[in-house]
């Protein structure tokens, strides 16, 4: 009888994925100094299919790294000043009467792209912020009764400014649910800002390589669902979520979308690291900025404290007071 083939199922994550993913991250970080752990973050967001929303005080580089972001991936990318008089129909598109064909016609809006940047997100009407849900949990939008599905890879990376209170609509829980993960890029350190004003002018000047191709993003989003998350690992999470519905500061703990968003985000940062599987350590690092952002302090607690420092102080005494798996 001749041999039965074997076929040996692929590596997680090959050599060629591994030298991509380093080059992405080299450029990224050629744009934003000083920041690897912010960068090695988005690029988890990435990886995992998820939203980004970057929030932060002005010009410490959230659009900069908006913009990094989608450029290193050669994919279609639209950037939307988010203003107080914007329309839903700016976002999604409208549909039109073409006279010469008789019939309405379809024009899609700046969200049928590969990434779109929502700049100063805050800045736009609920009604405006509300047409971004369906696109962000479903990836697609749904226009006149018929549903138009959006390009892949899709990746909303929003800014924000927390600090600015005039003329700014804050982002609803629904809203900030959606988004995968929050990030803070914060103040440089004295030597990466030396670097910053030294070559300010060659840095901006300077395009961003294009390192992955958008078919090339899809093929290593798949991959992240190879990769192994023990059993103790996933009882870890779910404590972790457990104990942020029962905390006293806080009138709302993770969804189950987070719990999930923590899971795929381990399995994101595992491959990005070169390992096809997740240690306790991933989770402890990605906790904060997959969590903090969706729990809502009470009343009392508010009185105190500011919403977003609480929640990152919150989830860290969460993770002290549970043991690690071995």
């Amino acid at each position: 009888m001749p041999q039965r083939e074997t076929l040996e199922a692929p590596p997680v994550a090959p050599p060629v994925a591994f030298a991509k993913l380093a080059e992405l991250e080299a450029a990224l970080e050629s744009a934003i100094r000083g920041k690897p752990e912010v960068v090695r973050l988005s690029l988890v967001c990435l990886l995992a299919r998820g939203h980004l929303l970057i929030e932060d005080v002005p010009g410490v580089g959230k659009t900069t790294l908006a913009h990094a972001l989608a450029h290193a991936v050669d994919g279609r990318f639209h950037r939307l000043q988010f203003t107080s008089d914007m329309l839903p129909s700016d976002v999604l598109g409208v549909t039109i009467y073409n006279a010469h064909a008789g019939a309405f016609e379809f024009k899609p809006g700046p969200i049928f792209t590969n990434f779109l940047l929502a700049d100063e997100i805050n800045r736009t009407t609920p009604k405006t912020q509300s047409a971004l849900l369906e696109a962000m949990n479903e990836r697609q939008v749904t226009i006149d009764g018929r549903s138009q599905p959006l390009p892949t890879p899709f990746m909303v990376i929003a800014t924000q400014n927390p600090v600015e209170h005039h003329g700014t609509y804050p982002l609803p829980e629904s809203q900030l649910d959606r988004f995968f993960m929050r990030l803070r890029i914060g103040y440089p350190d004295a030597a990466s800002e030396r670097e910053i004003v030294r070559n300010h002018a060659a840095v901006n000047g300077m395009p961003i390589e294009r390192v992955l191709t958008a078919e090339e993003v899809v093929h290593v989003q798949d991959m992240v669902h190879r990769v192994n998350v023990d059993e103790s690992l996933v009882g870890y999470m779910l404590a972790i979520v457990e104990k942020t519905r029962a905390h006293e500061s806080l009138a709302l703990g993770v969804s189950p979308r987070g719990s999930q968003a923590l899971f795929r985000a381990t399995q994101a940062l595992a491959l990005v690291e070169g390992r096809d599987y997740a240690i306790p350590d991933d989770v402890k690092r990605l906790a904060g900025p997959v969590f903090a952002h969706r729990i809502v302090v009470n009343a009392r607690a508010a009185m105190a404290q500011r919403r977003g420092d609480l929640g990152d102080r919150v989830v860290e005494e969460i993770l002290s007071q549970i043991d690690v798996p071995l």
